[in-house]
């Protein structure tokens, strides 16, 4: 026990001599260190960061980590240091038998990017090991008649260590009757047989005790050792002799119990019961061969007993002894060496290296995505691994080293259309018949911001009435974005814009969060009646991507504004109008014209006069559209002299707006026609002679007559512009968008009463058109025109120059109206 300790020691004396002497070395690319066995936890194998290239702070940054393909993580990284530490005992042995060589290989695996990185570890055998033989004592019996030169086997000892380290030779303790010779074996080891060297003399010498030892090649040397007993017996002086002295067969791993391996057969010359031979294994033959193989001892046939795995166990090594049943016994023995045929009986495994990083939709084609490797526990064609994608698959697979491969995009990816990926990997080996497995891999794609926000539409059209309140939400927009997480989030905002010279941001405001467009204000549709709103909807992405829509904002007529009285123009100033009329004058006599205007549009804007009171409704009537107060019936001498009329002028729309004009009629005696002064603002007194009267009645005459003309020249013009223009006098409607230029101008000439005026009507009479006229009255005290809703056109502006040229002292008044009804 105390030597035994002492050799323990020097092991670990060596161990650390041999770890003191580490190299490291690069073979093909390859890292490779040395080491011996038995190091102690956390011993440095090597420099790992050094020898790769990487920084401390970047083997912590890529997270790099040491994977084992021999299952067990016998190593480790101190990522303080970036060594490649031992993590876990490592028994030479336990991991590679009786291998000359045995090499660790690891996979060294980093992130951002993946790469793999093969790494070899030797590990070096040390002295570790005593020979030792399964059998502590020999018993032979051997015949005092035996002959000289007779070789006896004897057990071989095992030692687990390999190279210098393993048995090397026996020694036998000295004796006059014995020596010891080797035997040569097919795997190179001695195999000690006893040889008889005097002879034996039962009568002298009935027991002989030797002392067999084994030695190993390690420094120092270890030995172990076995007793021999020799009993020394009388007569049966033959052995039972096999036909040869080593046999040697092959079976199928797949072979059934029951399937016959070999017949051995030993003879005996002796004759009777000393030539009878029954077989058997060798007294130190292992389980491992108990259970899997039977020996009849009278034939010598030898069957399978149990399955045969050649992944386990390639080969056996048996030790058949014959024995006849002399007295004393007599044995000879041989060795069957039984060698297993691979069979193609294991399915190739795909083995996950490292687990799949996400990959980004905008990774180029070589990316690497995940490490993999493959093995197969057969061996020869049978081990042979190839593995395989489906087509088509964006992925493909690259080779590394030794069964290893990388996992690599193959073309664009598009997470939009695919968030992940199974990737079915098929993996396939050379037997026959092959065998294969596969393995599905998910494969998350992460999103980048490659899609803008999308509107529904590219634009929008509003349609608001005026008077809203505040505040109330006007639309809605609302934008999708196929990209996900913060690159979906949407925010919208409205871009700077004018809308009569103002900023747009003066009459709305949107909500960031979910596209609501709300009113600053009321809007009326007197002073706006359209504008344009540009929404952006931006992601959140970096860098952010956007996209605009156009929101056309109608503003919606209401009825909100009463009909406002222009003439008689002293209604302008107050509530009442003052006229004179004669008393001669007849049914019908064109008495004045109230005209008014409503700031609405269509509908709302068509305006209807009615004679709401007067002191003798019986006299006067006045006209539904144009307002004109004519007589009924003739003045009669019983009619008051002071008559008052209210007129009440109502719109279309919903609800009703009027106004209200009151008219002071004066009815005279004597007061005929009145003729227009050109030159002056107060009429010649009443009291003028007869002669003057005639004067004034010729200069009416003469002032018709240029009206006339004029107009008539203003009717031509207008025929002639109707044909390229298509209108003389007219503006857009608000319900009819000038869709039918064509129209046909209609002029109307009133001379009669003291108003004079002509309408111009363009278009058909049923459409939204215009009317414009022009009156004039010796009751104006304005010497100017007065247009209202005046239009834009050229057309209109020559008219206004025609009228001014040909009567320059009268006094005008300009109305626009619309009298087209549905």
């Amino acid at each position: 026990m105390t030597k035994r300790r002492g050799y323990r020691d020097w092991r670990w004396l060596a161990l650390w001599w041999h770890h003191f002497f580490l190299l490291w070395s690069t073979i093909e690319g390859q890292t490779r260190y040395s080491i011996p066995e038995e190091l102690k936890q956390g011993s440095v194998v090597g420099n790992l960061a050094k020898d790769l290239g990487l920084g401390l702070s970047e083997m912590f940054d890529r997270k790099l980590r040491v994977a084992s393909e021999a299952g067990k993580q016998f190593f480790g990284v101190d990522a303080g240091k970036g060594e490649l530490v031992v993590n876990d005992r490592i028994d030479r042995e336990a991991l590679c038998g009786q291998s000359p060589s045995c090499v660790l290989p690891l996979q060294v695996v980093v992130e951002n990017p993946l790469q793999s990185h093969r790494i070899e570890v030797e590990i070096k055998d040390i002295n570790d090991n005593f020979p030792n033989f399964l059998t502590k004592e020999i018993n032979l019996k051997i015949p005092e008649s035996v002959a000289l030169g007779k070789r006896f086997p004897l057990e071989k000892a095992e030692d687990p260590d390999v190279g210098s380290n393993s048995l090397k030779t026996y020694s036998l303790s000295k004796n006059d009757y014995f020596s010891l010779k080797f035997k040569d074996s097919k795997n190179g080891k001695p195999v000690p047989e006893l040889v008889l060297e005097k002879p034996l003399d039962r009568e002298k010498i009935a027991l002989h005790q030797l002392l067999l030892t084994a030695l190993d090649g390690g420094t120092p040397v270890t030995s172990g050792t076995c007793k021999i007993k020799i009993i020394v017996l009388d007569n049966n002086d033959n052995f039972p002799v096999f036909t040869e002295n080593e046999f040697k067969v092959s079976l199928k791993e797949n072979s059934t119990k029951g399937t016959f391996v070999i017949k051995l057969t030993a003879t005996d010359a002796d004759d009777g019961v000393n030539g009878v031979v029954k077989y058997s294994f060798g007294s130190r033959t292992p389980e491992s061969v108990l259970s899997t193989f039977k020996i009849n001892d009278i034939t010598g046939e030898i069957v399978l007993k149990g399955p045969l795995d050649y992944e386990s166990n390639k080969s056996y090594l048996i030790d058949i002894i014959a024995k006849d049943e002399g007295i004393p016994e007599m044995e000879g023995d041989c060795r069957l060496q039984v060698d297993l045929e691979d069979i193609n009986d294991n399915a190739p495994e795909i083995v996950l290296t490292s687990k799949p990083s996400p990959v980004r939709e905008d990774s180029p084609s070589g990316t690497v995505v995940a490490l993999i490797s493959a093995r197969d526990l057969d061996s020869g064609d049978n081990g042979k691994v190839t593995l395989h994608l489906p087509k088509g698959s964006p992925f493909t697979l690259k080779p590394s080293f030794s069964n290893n491969y990388e996992l690599l995009t193959n073309g664009a990816l598009d997470r939009e259309r695919f968030s992940e990926y199974n990737v079915e990997i098929t993996a396939i080996d050379s037997g026959s018949p092959r065998l294969s497995s596969k393995n599905i891999i998910p494969v998350s794609i992460t999103d980048v911001n490659d899609n803008p926000p999308m509107f529904s539409l590219s634009s929008y059209n509003v349609y608001l009435k005026e008077n809203g309140v505040p505040g109330s939400i006007l639309y809605s927009v609302s934008a999708s974005d196929l990209d996900s997480g913060e690159n979906a989030k949407i925010s919208y905002s409205i871009l700077d814009s004018k809308v009569q010279d103002v900023s747009v941001s003066s009459y709305v405001y949107i909500n960031s969060d979910n596209g609501s467009i709300y009113s600053m204000h009321s809007f009326d549709y007197e002073k706006l009646k359209v504008f344009q709103i540009q929404v952006q909807a931006k992601d959140q992405g970096s860098p952010s991507l956007s996209s605009n829509a156009t929101v056309h904002v109608f503003i919606l007529d209401q009825n909100d504004n009463a009909p406002a009285v222009i003439y008689p123009s002293s209604a302008a100033l107050g509530s009442l109008s003052h006229q004179r009329m004669p008393r001669v004058a007849k049914a019908g006599h064109l008495v004045t014209k109230v005209t008014a205007v409503d700031a609405d549009s269509g509908h709302n804007a068509w305006i209807s006069y009615r004679l709401a009171e007067a002191t003798d409704a019986s006299l006067f009537t006045v006209n539904l559209y144009t307002g004109e107060v004519r007589t009924k019936r003739a003045v009669s001498e019983q009619d008051d002299s002071s008559q008052r009329l209210l007129i009440e002028i109502k719109d279309d729309g919903e609800p009703v707006q009027s106004s209200t004009v009151t008219v002071s009629i004066v009815l005279e005696d004597g007061l005929h026609e009145p003729i227009l002064d050109l030159r002056h603002k107060v009429s010649e007194p009443s009291k003028k002679t007869g002669r003057i009267t005639l004067y004034l009645i010729l200069s009416l005459a003469s002032v018709s007559v240029l009206s006339l003309v004029t107009f008539l020249i203003l009717a031509v013009k207008c025929i002639r512009n109707s044909s390229s223009s298509g209108s003389c006098c007219m503006r857009r409607s608000d319900c009819d968008d000038y869709k039918n230029p064509n129209r046909n101008l209609q002029i109307q000439l009133n001379t009669d009463g003291p108003i004079k005026y002509v309408e111009v009507l363009g278009g058909d009479m049923m459409s939204q058109s215009q009317s414009f006229r022009s009156c004039m009255s010796p009751m104006s005290e304005y010497s100017d025109f007065t247009l209202i809703k005046p239009s834009s056109t050229t057309d209109f502006k020559e008219v206004i120059s025609v009228l001014d040229a040909s009567l320059p002292d009268s006094t005008w008044t300009f109305e626009s109206q619309q009298v087209s009804r549905e």
